[in-house]
Parts: structure tokens; C-alpha cells; sequence
């Protein structure tokens, strides 16, 4: 690994942060704002420690999936230890977990973190050792997705909540989610805007709805086979299934790789299923994909970022998508903003409305490089590298002036950065 004397002070910074939010066997996003273990948090962490730490990059992913659930859920927060400063805690979740975790899921990047760090190991010994252990796991996920999340067979999951998506108050989720009632909704008080900006966060008419989802769940003892059909939120996120995409295929890779031809065979079947489904979800008309609402049938009227991450599993037309890449960012500063800027919703400052996001950036910039579009990976990478070097290691930032957002000493922002210096991509 080289990485240029300019680049040293970036790198020494984030791999700095990486080991001061580390609680041993897992990593809290920062602190305060979020002070437990979560799901794609620590699978792309783990991509940022691996360049200064093998062992303890398999061990943060071997945390998250000691946490599994029987049905081969992995859920989307671990409580690993008490803290009252974060909303919605244990309490609230009640899923009768050994060690307390939230009932819902993430996005599944978990497959391809687990390739990269298998495939570009300096410890082979140890990655065989690791990887081997924890495929099966990874391989139950993936399972697990098309059973709970697919019952009719259709090749596409849904996700059931806003939060599952990673997206928590895209702007992809304002209609579905505006039919979800708030009636009933116990008392609660958020932690999050007492750590945060309030008008950089999710609104509390959002909070309501995320709370009603999670109580009628809760009122159903978690049972993922009566969940996707009982819930009044279904939509079919394209991000969230090329993300699902893309790891599958890198399963099937890592499963040939240890020689598990039967999982290897699975995963290879579920991908080729979902790629003929994908075309679907494409918007002529927008030059991207659009999120399907499975409880009206249709196709939304929201360009997000979510319908560009495609790129990443080489979904759709990489030409018409690398243009719309280009005319959103010839709207601001810093790219990739979180939404279409010319929309009259979007809002630079609020979370996923709007603002840039290292995590995104990454996987936009990895998936138009596997395309052979190095050009436009550059240009996501330099503006990535801008923003920390212009307000910091931040959460997310505003796409206007790069000005920094959120959680600040933040873990993954940091892993970006690490994996983007290391990777050469700088």
C-alpha cells in the first residue's frame, strides 16, 4: 500500500477516528449521536480497517453476525450496552434478542466487503479461516431476503421500512410513507436533535410513521413471515436491491473461491433472477431507476440517488446514468448530491434529501470503475477528497458549499477515505 506524501495527514486522520470510535469487537458510527453497533456502518467500517488491521476487520463483521437472527435476519442496530442516548433503544424494539438488536434490516453490502477483504488479504491463512466461517451466514441473509421480503417470487425485495434502506427521509419514500398512520403512537422523545441540528434531520411528522411501522411490527412478535404482507409501507428501493445484486454476485464469487459450489450455484440463480426483474424499475424519461411502491403498483416520481446506485451491480444503461450523474452535479459544488437538485423538494441541509454522503459517493465511484468509466469515478473521488478536505470527517454534507453536516468524527466517512486513498482511487 503507497499512499502519496499529500494524502499521508488524510490518511493518518481517518485511521485516527476509525480507532478511537472502536469499542474492541465493534465500532459506533461517533459518538453520542448513534452509540451502538450498526449493520452496513460496520461492513463498510471494516473495508477502511483492513488496510491497517486484517484481523480486527473480519472481527467487526463477526460481531454483526454473531447477532443473527434463526431466520437469517441481520438486524439493523446491535445494543451491545446500555445508553440512553439514543432513540428508539431496546425498549422500544422488544425483540426478545440474547443481546438486545433492533427488528429490521440494512442494506446488504455484507457481500461485498466480505470479497474484498477475502481476495485482496495479505493474510490468506487467516482470510480463508474467516471468510470460510462466515459465508454461511452471509449466504442465510441473502436467503432470508427472498423469502421474507419477496413472498410472491417476483426476483426484487421490498423493504418494509424507511429505515432499512439506509435512506431514512429520502424524498423516494414521501408518498408511500404519507399513507401510514400515526394514530396510537406511544409518547417519545428524540435524542437525535439534541446531538444534531434539527433542520438536519428527518421531520417529526417522519419520526411518527417510522414509530407506527415499528409498533405494528412489534405488535406482530417480529414475525418476518406475517411482516411484508401486514405492513402499510412496501417499496421496492432500487438501491437497495442493486446493493443486494451486487453482493450476491460477489457470494457466489467468494463461494467458488472456498469451494462451496452449492452456495456459489444459489447466489449465481437469485442474481440472474433479479437482473431480468431490474429493467422494471427504469425511467426512460429520467435517464435512472425509480423506486416501485408495491402497495399501489406504480412506480414513484422521486429521482434519488438510490435510482443512480445501480451502477454499482453495472445495472441499466451506464451512459444515461453517468449523464444524469453530470447534470446534478453541475448544480452544485460537491457531487453526488442525495436527490435531483432541480427538484422543488430538495433540501440540502436535511439528511437524505438532498446532502453528499462518502458511502454513496464510493460505491457510485467503485461501480463506474468495474464499468470502465474511470473518468467519472475520478470525479466522484476527487469531490469525496474535497469535502473532507475542505470541513472534515463529517456524516454527510451540504452539496451547495461542502460545508460539513451531522455527526462530525465520523467512522465510515473515515473507512471512505482510508479505502479510497489505499485503493489508489485518489
Amino acid at each position: 500500500m503507497t499512499i502519496e506524501p499529500g494524502d499521508r495527514a488524510l490518511f493518518d486522520n481517518a485511521e485516527a477516528i476509525l480507532r478511537d470510535n472502536d469499542r474492541g469487537a465493534y465500532t459506533v458510527p461517533t459518538k453520542g449521536l448513534y452509540p451502538f453497533q450498526w449493520n452496513w456502518d460496520s461492513c463498510l467500517t471494516a473495508l477502511g480497517q483492513r488496510h491497517f488491521d486484517e484481523a480486527r476487520a473480519w472481527t467487526e463483521i463477526e460481531t454483526l453476525l454473531a447477532h443473527q437472527w434463526p431466520d437469517g435476519m441481520v438486524p439493523h442496530i446491535v445494543f451491545h450496552a446500555p445508553d440512553d442516548g439514543y432513540f428508539p433503544g431496546p425498549a422500544v424494539w422488544a425483540t426478545d434478542r440474547p443481546t438486545p438488536t433492533s427488528g429490521i434490516t440494512q442494506p446488504p453490502v455484507l457481500g461485498f466487503v466480505l470479497l474484498r477483504l477475502f481476495a485482496e488479504a495479505n493474510d490468506k491463512v487467516l482470510a480463508r479461516k474467516r471468510a470460510s466461517a462466515l459465508l454461511p451466514k452471509a449466504d442465510h441473509w441473502h436467503r432470508w431476503f427472498y423469502a421474507s421480503r419477496d413472498p410472491a417470487g417476483t426476483g426484487l425485495v421490498a423493504i418494509l421500512h424507511p429505515w432499512e434502506s439506509g435512506r431514512d427521509n429520502s424524498i423516494d419514500w414521501d408518498e408511500a410513507l404519507a399513507r401510514v398512520p400515526t394514530d396510537g403512537v406511544a409518547p417519545y422523545q428524540r435524542r437525535d436533535t439534541q446531538h444534531v441540528d434539527a433542520a438536519e434531520r428527518p421531520t417529526q411528522g417522519e419520526y411518527d410513521r417510522y414509530l407506527w411501522l415499528v409498533q405494528k411490527f412489534r405488535s406482530l412478535g417480529w414475525d418476518n413471515s406475517k411482516l411484508h404482507d401486514a405492513s402499510a409501507f412496501k417499496v421496492v428501493d432500487p438501491g437497495f436491491n442493486a446493493i443486494l445484486i451486487r453482493s450476491d454476485e460477489a457470494l457466489g464469487e467468494l463461494a467458488e473461491m472456498l469451494g462451496d459450489d452449492e452456495i456459489a450455484a444459489a447466489a449465481r440463480g437469485r442474481v440472474a433472477k433479479a437482473r431480468a426483474a431490474f429493467l422494471q424499475l427504469w425511467s426512460e424519461k429520467d435517464g435512472q431507476f425509480l423506486c416501485y411502491d408495491r402497495v399501489v403498483e406504480k412506480l414513484g416520481a422521486s429521482c434519488s440517488v438510490g435510482g443512480l446506485l445501480p451502477l454499482l451491480a453495472g445495472l441499466g444503461d451506464t451512459d444515461r446514468l453517468v449523464d444524469t450523474v453530470h447534470r446534478w452535479r453541475g448544480k452544485v459544488a460537491f457531487g453526488v448530491p442525495s436527490h435531483d437538485p432541480s427538484d422543488p423538494r430538495f433540501e440540502p441541509k436535511r439528511y437524505w434529501r438532498g446532502p453528499c454522503w462518502l458511502v454513496v459517493n464510493h460505491m457510485l465511484a467503485d461501480g463506474l470503475a468495474r464499468s470502465g468509466r474511470l473518468d467519472a469515478a475520478a470525479e466522484i473521488v476527487a469531490d469525496s477528497l474535497g469535502l473532507i478536505r475542505k470541513s472534515g470527517f463529517a456524516e454527510y454534507y451540504d452539496p451547495r458549499d461542502g460545508s460539513a453536516l451531522g455527526g462530525r468524527h465520523f467512522t465510515w466517512t473515515a473507512a471512505m477515505v482510508v479505502e479510497l486513498l489505499s485503493a489508489g482511487r485518489a
